[in-house]
């Protein structure tokens, strides 16, 4: 499906990032991993090769628009081109409203959504030049019904959808998709790590009665990355068991 495709995933270290890493990679493109510390990413570059494909490593703080730039231009002087993008650095800062501190507000916004614009923005003259490619962005289910303590988070991912729908209008003239994926609540160390009854409560908020995957996330990305989705931009899917109809 990918074969000869170049794709850049952001936060591939673990996680949802790694995850998606594998599954394109499993579908022939070859793998650019990016995270905020290079050691981070030996085990992601370690499964993408036993799958066969090419993985490169560049250590990039997203939060940093020239050094985004910089990491941008050498990936393409190294592969040669870039086909697809995935937005999927993040962080949490979670907390009530009345006790977030301005310093944990900013810093879920630069990472989640200055990061994603920067890489986009990287990533775009590249893209103009092939006049092709496809941009996901990870968002959340928290950025489209919001969520008690995390203001921050859901400020971030509700603007990482309304960006990217923005991007999907501008770059469309030049054959370039840009889509989103909203995860919900996927299984994860933090998860697993929860009371029973934490856990219960969060499952009788979700219609399918069950977790997601990193892999569920991976398939949603690697349909919106793959020509099977080429008349599909602008547009939120949500991965989250029904929470969000």
């Amino acid at each position: 499906m990918f074969e000869g495709k170049i794709a850049v995933v952001t936060g591939s270290a673990r996680g949802i990032g790694q995850a998606i890493a594998y599954n394109l990679a499993a579908r022939g493109a070859d793998i650019v991993l990016c995270d905020i510390k290079a050691e981070w990413l030996s085990e992601s570059a370690e499964g993408v090769k036993k799958l066969g494909r090419k993985a490169y490593c560049f250590e990039l703080d997203v939060t940093n628009a020239t050094a985004v730039q910089n990491a941008f231009n050498d990936i393409a002087a190294e592969t040669g081109r870039i086909d697809i993008l995935v937005n999927n650095a993040g962080i949490t800062k979670d907390g009530l409203l009345m006790r977030m501190s301005e310093e944990d507000w900013d810093a879920v916004l630069t990472v989640n959504l200055k990061g994603t614009f920067a890489c986009t923005k990287a990533v775009s003259r590249i893209m103009m030049k092939q006049r092709s490619g496809s941009i996901i962005n990870i968002a959340s289910v928290v950025g489209l019904m919001g969520n008690a303590g995390q203001a921050n988070y859901a400020a971030s991912k509700g603007g990482v959808i309304a960006f990217t729908k923005s991007i999907a209008k501008e770059f469309a003239s030049r054959n370039i998709r840009a889509n989103a994926v909203a995860p919900g609540f996927i299984s994860s160390k933090m998860t697993d790590a929860l009371s029973d009854e934490v856990r219960q409560k969060m499952l009788e908020a979700i219609p399918l009665a069950s977790f997601g995957t990193p892999e569920d996330v991976a398939n949603a990305v690697a349909f919106l990355a793959s020509d099977q989705s080429s008349y599909i931009t602008g547009q939120v899917i949500s991965v989250n068991g029904g929470m969000v109809m």
